[in-house]
């Protein structure tokens, strides 16, 4: 295989909403470069694509694809992502590490909302984009209003290279307002008959040539003044027009094709190759440091691990991108993430799970390579005396959990080494040990972004693992001031124990003044702060002690002890065993013993005065609010609505966004248990959310009750 240089290899990321056909797109495109000589389909599950066992099992992407493309003596990487919000995830990672995003809009659904989500990626890394409208064939497709839509949504920088002379079942050919030629296919596709546009068409075909070519020469003030004098631009300067506005994102060329009879594929292709931008035409990409990374194939050799993919008979396979150098087999790299030394043994050009192995490669191409000792997906590996470090990709917060266990309590240490594997592969599946939950967590995008998971688990690794309902972090406070004393007192021959504890504790408020008196009932106590801890508490919230002891009631020595008494019950609230928070203590009396008093004995006094008074001051459980934004198509927006303040919800907002409706409300952690599924099912897959973690809030004195109910009778059962 051909060393392509830097010059000659162009990065492109295949994206769009599921089901709109990138599968079946790529593997038209495959076969118009020769390197398939058959194609394959989605539903025979032979697709160079979808090759892993769960992807035929569900039926379409899990995973992203990498694979190559040599064509018009330039290499085109491609990265075919999947579509389902899900395994969003991929997307990402594919857009940091490729140049151009070619996302594909269904003609017959039009602008869904899993393609404006992507998009805004784009613009957030500020990505060209290709629009490729498939699907033209469809029953329900139509162009004009697609496009329309495309034009409301995503502005006036919605180009059309081409049009179809008729949508739906009868598409057969196009107007391509770039090369001002008619294309036309037979009923099964293929090559094209290319010819002049008919009579009929060339009124429209020149308005729509006149806007590509005002389009193009905005971009560029040569252009624009050769457009101006001539009225006119060449086929050449169009082509290096075009190119300018894709970089800077002033225009969104869109492509007609239909990728399941190959129709317009190989068009679409041969503007890849001869417009959309090469890898030294972008913005260079910044290391940690802030460094300007420009990818030179004589530069220092630096490569970054975007992806690993766990393969039968291979294992472990990790893909990259050589950021700067040129990379050849048997390459010694230091690991500057990890740390340890790395041999490149052999590189490979990927297309699905073929690997042709290759000599070298240079800056900014895409390759793998197997058999590494410790390396991780988003590593940095470099030559020795080069110290860049990547760390660029950054990945949505995640939106559905749920606790896992395996089926046999013995398997808990291989159900941990296979989610960490697991994590590796998808970032975006996040696994936490919850100490306060004694729960295994479970995180990621969406329902089926876990199922998919748990059927790899369960039939891949042999490992039976059960999903259960996370318990939902609550937390316990007070709200106003209460008193208690506690005697610890412990015979039984020998030494004894015997400690005893008084102590007055009452709501934190940052800022708030010493404690001074207090009065509870006739009886009145004044307090002497001898000594103040402020202890952050891991969980949100502080615990505040102040040792207003006199006299010597309780020696110094013993204090330590009874302040971890107070963490202890700090750490499993009295009410509901959940994590208290922002409390102010005071110690201001006790008794000891000359011979029995021990730390043992203050800890213990000190945890059940403390209990006592909690239980008394009036005691509120917390719990946990998040910030929730959905998208909604408008048709469907009353029953998203009742479906949230159903949920507990406060609306705090709506509007409209881009052709959709836009709620933000506060809900409710224990509420959004189940809500990506039941938004799924309200509006038919046609809508998304986000979730991020707001505020602690009182929880309805109802649902506390239940609480404190559900707490006492699992004590008694335990």
């Amino acid at each position: 295989m051909k060393v392509y240089q830097t010059d000659e290899i162009k990065n492109i990321a295949l994206l769009g909403s599921k089901g709109s056909g990138k599968t079946t797109l790529a593997e038209a495109m495959l076969f118009e470069c020769g390197v398939i000589k058959r194609r394959g389909t989605v539903e025979a599950n032979n697709t160079v694509s979808d090759y892993f066992p769960v992807e035929k099992e569900y039926g379409y992407s899990v995973f992203s694809t990498v694979f190559y493309a040599e064509f018009l003596n330039k290499k085109l990487n491609v990265i075919d992502c999947p579509g389902a919000d899900d395994f969003v995830g991929n997307a990402i990672t594919a857009l940091n590490v490729t140049d151009t995003g070619v996302i594909l809009i269904d003609a017959q659904y039009g602008v869904e909302v899993g393609t404006q989500n992507i998009f805004r990626t784009t613009a957030q890394l500020k990505k060209p984009v290709i629009f490729a409208v498939n699907q033209l064939d469809g029953e329900k497709a139509d162009f004009e209003n697609t496009l329309e839509q495309m034009r409301e949504i995503f502005g006036k920088k919605v180009v059309p290279i081409q049009y179809p002379i008729q949508s739906g079942p009868g598409f057969n050919s196009m107007i391509d307002v770039l090369l001002m030629k008619k294309y036309s296919w037979g009923p099964d596709g293929g090559v094209p008959t290319i010819e002049d546009i008919p009579e009929e068409e060339m009124e429209k075909a020149r308005e729509w040539n006149q806007a590509l070519v005002e389009a193009a020469a905005e971009n560029d003030e040569t252009l624009m003044e050769k457009f101006f004098e001539q009225g006119h631009l060449s086929e050449d300067e169009m082509r290096e027009g075009i190119r300018k506005g894709l970089v800077d994102r002033s225009i969104y060329p869109v492509f007609c094709v239909s990728a399941l009879k190959d129709m317009g594929v190989r068009r679409m292709m041969e503007f890849l190759g001869n417009v959309v931008p090469f890898v030294k035409d972008m913005p260079a990409p910044k290391d940690s440091e802030g460094r300007e990374v420009k990818p030179d194939s004589n530069g220092p050799l630096s490569i970054f691990m975007f992806k690993t993919t766990v393969e039968p008979h291979i294992g472990e396979v990790q893909y990259f991108k050589v950021m700067s150098g040129t990379l050849n087999s048997g390459a010694d790299l230091d690991n500057v993430t990890r740390g340890g030394k790395e041999r490149m043994a052999q590189i490979f050009c990927v297309c699905g799970q073929i690997k042709t192995p290759v000599d070298k490669l240079c800056a900014g191409d895409i390759g793998a390579t197997v058999k590494l000792k410790d390396v991780r997906t988003g590593n940095t590996l470099d030559e020795k005396g080069c110290d860049y470090s990547f760390d660029f990709i950054k990945y949505p917060a995640p939106k559905f959990q749920r606790a896992i266990r395996p089926v046999t309590e013995s398997d808990a240490e291989k159900l941990s080494a296979i989610l960490t594997r697991m994590h590796e592969e998808d970032p975006t599946w996040e696994v936490e040990q919850s100490k306060e939950l004694k729960q295994t967590i479970l995180k990621g995008q969406g329902e089926f972004h876990l199922r998919t998971l748990k059927w790899r688990v369960e039939n891949n690794d042999k490992l039976p693992i059960v999903f259960e309902e996370p318990k939902i972090p609550y937390r316990e406070t007070i709200t106003k001031a209460a008193r208690a004393d506690y005697r610890h007192k412990k015979q039984s021959g020998g030494a004894g124990q015997f400690g005893e504890v008084h102590l007055i504790i009452e709501p934190y408020v940052e800022g708030a003044a010493l404690p001074d008196t207090y009065r509870f009932g006739n009886q009145e106590f004044k307090m002497s702060v001898r000594d103040t801890q402020e202890i952050p508490l891991q969980w949100g919230g502080k615990l505040v002690v102040h040792n207003c002891i006199v006299g010597g009631a309780i020696d110094a020595r013993f204090i330590p002890a009874i302040v971890k008494g107070l963490m202890d019950r700090m750490e499993q609230g009295p009410l509901t065993g959940s994590y208290a928070r922002d409390v102010r203590v005071c110690i201001y009396d006790g008794k000891m013993h000359p011979v029995d008093s021990n730390e043992i004995s203050f800890r213990l006094a000190a945890r059940n005065a403390f209990s006592e008074a909690f239980r008394n001051a009036n005691p509120k459980v917390l719990e946990p609010i998040y910030d929730v934004e959905v998208m909604v198509p408008s048709d469907v927006m009353g029953d998203v609505m009742g479906d949230l303040q159903g949920r507990r919800a406060m609306i705090m907002g709506m509007s409209s966004e881009s052709g959709f409706e836009k709620i933000t409300a506060k809900v409710p952690l224990k509420e959004m248990s189940s809500y990506s599924t039941a938004l799924s099912s309200i509006t038919g897959g046609r809508s998304s959310f986000t979730m991020k973690f707001a505020s602690y809030e009182l929880v309805p004195g109802d649902v506390q009750e239940k609480l404190l109910k559900e707490y006492a009778e699992k004590a008694t059962e335990d």
